[in-house]
């Protein structure tokens, strides 16, 4: 398997920015997959996006909520982790392999039609709105802002969360189940 790339140009001095970078790109494989190109902004705002909407801090969130939500309502932690971050990883699978359409058509037909029929109610217009506000906090250097300020404090939010996020239950419960599901 080889792994696509971007590459950008911003500034051209030789005229050969874009024939260097795609030299680059072949040295090391990225060819073989393919290459897209985009600018550095582009890449700088939708990078940083899909990270805080989807990637890591959107699903993050949806994962802890799902699955307290199922703790909550009397549900084994074990299997509550297992329903709700240890299957993500087959749903993601199937996306990258063939897209959206080819996750539901690879699920079963009740998962298909409770997730076409409920997502909605997760991701609301005001979810769409949040994210639009995060786009633009990426757009106006607003993020960017709050991220030096925290990295000049030496990082007190960041550690603050971390240590919470470690001494959660389902970080607990999952570092079990891996142990339970090594292979030996």
């Amino acid at each position: 398997n080889y792994v696509p790339a971007l590459i950008a140009v911003e500034q051209d001095y030789t005229g050969d920015a874009k024939k260097n970078a795609l030299a680059i790109a072949k040295a090391i494989g990225a060819t073989r997959a393919g290459v897209i190109e985009t600018t550095f902004t582009e890449e700088t705002e939708t990078d940083l996006f899909g990270e805080q909407a989807d990637l890591c801090g959107g699903c993050t969130e949806l994962i802890l909520a799902s699955y307290q939500t199922l703790v909550d309502a009397g549900y084994q932690p074990e299997i509550a982790y297992f329903e709700t971050l240890h299957e993500l990883k087959l749903i993601t699978d199937l996306i990258q392999a063939g897209g959206i359409e080819h996750m539901w058509k690879n699920v079963s037909n009740t998962a298909e039609y409770g997730g076409r029929t409920r997502g909605k109610k997760i991701i609301t217009e005001q979810t769409r709105e949040n994210m639009k506000q995060m786009l633009e906090d990426v757009k106006s250097g607003k993020f960017a802002e709050e991220w030096i300020a925290e990295k000049d404090a030496k990082m007190p939010n960041l550690r603050r969360m971390r240590e919470e996020g470690a001494g959660m239950q389902i970080e607990k419960v999952g570092a079990e189940l891996r142990k339970m599901f090594v292979r030996k």
